[in-house]
């Protein structure tokens, strides 16, 4: 009797750690999020420049180093439904956080990307508007790194409207204001390291 007691016990202990063991498999899987729509997925632009290829070095021109003037960025891919674009360029592996080097909202749909040495007025001969950067004023800031290799984000953004806003604004504002509002998106990336 003691042993079919014994045999009864062992064998539900093993039952028990053998879903035990299922339950926490299951918990380790990753869980899929499933409730994004088709809307909700940006669609891809494509982001190049004439300057330098993604992932490849910046030419100093574009740095503090040299003229210190924005590269040529073209884009395509741009939805018919978008009514602007909006471009940001950062540097997330500066020392203090992400540094901002350009911010741009307003650019016309139908713009195809911006010649190199874009103008550092408020708004441009398009209607596109300059935000401010990290250096405290507005128009692109080339790269500028303290020191090592830096990596260099060109964004590009498909909007479903124009954007207003009062006064000046920076980067974390238009992120903010684009939540929502982006059809696609693209992004360019370039390395500077300064010479010494």
């Amino acid at each position: 009797m003691r042993l079919v007691a014994f045999l009864a016990i062992l064998v539900a202990a093993m039952l028990a750690v053998s879903c035990g063991g299922n339950t926490e498999q299951e918990a380790d899987e990753p869980q899929i999020d499933t409730s994004q729509t088709k809307t909700e997925v940006a669609m891809a632009i494509k982001v190049t420049s004439p300057a330098f290829e993604d992932s490849a070095m910046i030419p100093s021109k574009y740095t503090c180093d040299g003229e210190n003037i924005s590269p040529q960025i073209d884009w395509s891919g741009i939805p018919d439904t978008a009514k602007s674009i909006a471009l940001i360029a950062d540097d997330p592996d500066a020392p203090r956080g992400t540094w901002v080097h350009w911010v741009v909202y307003n650019i016309p749909p139908e713009t195809a990307g911006f010649a190199e040495n874009v103008p550092r007025a408020d708004t441009l001969a398009n209607g596109a508007v300059h935000g401010t950067t990290d250096f405290g004023r507005k128009g692109y800031g080339g790269p500028c790194p303290p020191g090592g290799t830096h990596r260099y984000y060109f964004k590009v953004y498909a909007l479903d409207t124009m954007l207003e806003f009062e006064g000046d604004i920076d980067k974390a504002m238009l992120v903010q204001a684009i939540e929502g509002h982006v059809l696609a998106e693209g992004v360019l990336m370039g390395r500077y390291s300064r010479q010494k």
